[in-house]
Parts: C-alpha cells; structure tokens; sequence
C-alpha cells in the first residue's frame, strides 16, 4: 500500500491542524493504521492508532484529549486531528500502517511494514 501524508503546517501554539493520509494499491480496510512523529536526532514516537474497522483508537499519554485519530474505509483516508497544540508537538509526522499487528503491538513504529513520506507541523510559542 502507498500512503501519502499532508495537512501539516505553521500554527501559533492553542491552535489546530488536521492531518490526512490517503491510501492507495490495496485494500484500506485491512490495515492498522498509525501516526508517528520524529525530531531530528530523536527516534520515532508514537502518536496514534486506529484499528481496521475505525472502532478502536489509541493514544499517547501526551497527546490524549488533544488529538483524534480518525478513518473513512471508503474514502481511504486517515486522519489526525490536532487542537491546543504545543510547541513540543512540532515535528514531522508519518502515517503508517501494517496488516498484521494486534492491538499491543499499535504502537511500536519498527512493526509496520508500510509509511508515507512525512509532513511537518510547526508550532510557534
């Protein structure tokens, strides 16, 4: 499956940015998918997942009750909605997904098979 990842851009920290990844080749239905975001010279951190079908959804401690993750299988698109954002959410975020993942493996960046290319979110102070 190829992903593509846009949406991200400047925005004064409170403010809100909605990210999408558009999905392509394979069937989007089958796949976990997840948002993970990187600073350079940092590892790759977890931000959210969303499980096939769209009715499960995990979070970060530091981002919970600021951003949802979202799907529309019919559109093939996930979604990352971000409100009250932080200067410490700047960085650039990846969408990802994997078939074959269970729920407690959602969150470990090196278990999926598949990501998209990255779109930066800057968020001034």
């Amino acid at each position: 499956v190829q992903l593509q990842a846009s949406g991200g851009g400047l925005v004064q920290a409170g403010g809100s940015l909605r990210l999408s990844c558009a999905a392509s080749g394979r069937t989007f239905s089958d796949y976990v998918m997840g948002w993970f975001r990187q600073i350079p010279g940092k590892e790759r951190e977890f931000v959210a997942a969303i499980n096939r079908s769209g009715g499960s959804t995990y979070y970060a401690d530091s981002v919970k009750g600021r951003f949802a993750i979202s799907r529309d299988n019919r559109k093939n698109t996930m979604y990352l909605q971000m409100n009250n954002l932080k200067p410490e959410d700047t960085a650039v975020y990846h969408c990802a997904a994997d078939r074959g993942l269970i729920v407690s493996s959602y969150g470990r960046a090196e278990l999926y098979d598949y990501w998209g290319q990255g779109t930066l979110v800057t968020v001034s102070s």
